[in-house]
């Protein structure tokens, strides 16, 4: 297996660590600093396939230190954490060179999930092992196989409408916000993808009726709540 090299840095020592033991858990060699000086210092010394950087940070944030980053290699991939959820913050995060953004809090499962996504769109994956296949209502969901199986006849999803169907689980009974969805998946927010988007989003609706209990609702001018 080619093992992913990531670089992880996270001001919050307990987080640090969880992320640091479960990423190494799904076979990515993962190296943890504390600081953004650390971070640029570990980043001159090796070579990484992808970034992970908290926004606040103590001696060098976030985003100047993707900037840095930026000057040194202009490809590798960039995932910001971050408490904020701002507009204007994640902006600020897309022009200094990132890829993608998680806001805190987040689970495991969503945050290796934006891992591959971003991974994929720039040059390859290995698949990491996930605990699937999932389940949503009478459904059991197998992301791998694109399958989803149910009782009454199994239906074979297209790439794209496994993908959006994963991330809306990742995110289920919460929000999922329109342009973060196209940016995993589409890559682009522009009005072609989001028209397209909303084909596959009822496609998945008629899909799962079979199952009364399992919605996927508009959230007007925001996104999409998948409720299961």
């Amino acid at each position: 297996m080619n093992t992913k090299k990531i670089l992880l840095a996270e001001d919050d020592g307990n987080l640090g660590l969880l992320l640091k033991n479960y990423l190494n858990a799904k076979n990515y060699d993962t190296t943890l600093v504390r600081t953004g000086v650390q971070a640029l210092e570990a980043f001159s010394k090796s070579t990484f396939n992808i970034c992970i950087f908290d926004i606040m940070m103590p001696e060098m944030d976030g985003i100047t230190l993707a900037k840095e980053i930026r000057l040194a290699d202009h490809k590798i991939p960039i995932i910001f954490l971050t408490a904020k959820n701002q507009q204007e913050d994640v902006i600020e995060g897309f022009i200094s060179g990132a890829d993608d953004y998680i806001t805190k809090p987040f689970s495991m499962e969503e945050l290796l999930y934006r891992i591959e996504a971003v991974l994929r769109r720039t040059g390859g994956i290995h698949t990491a092992i996930r605990e699937t296949p999932y389940t949503l209502g009478s459904f059991s969901f197998d992301p791998l196989k694109q399958m989803l199986i149910h009782k009454d006849g199994n239906i074979k999803l297209t790439t794209k409408e496994s993908e959006l169907l994963e991330i809306l689980y990742l995110h289920r009974n919460v929000l999922l916000e329109r342009n973060h969805a196209l940016k995993s998946i589409w890559v682009d927010d522009n009005y072609f993808n989001a028209r397209s988007m909303d084909v596959y989003i009822s496609k998945l609706r008629k899909y799962l009726n079979k199952d009364s209990s399992i919605k996927i609702l508009n959230v007007h001018g925001k996104g999409y709540k998948l409720i299961c």
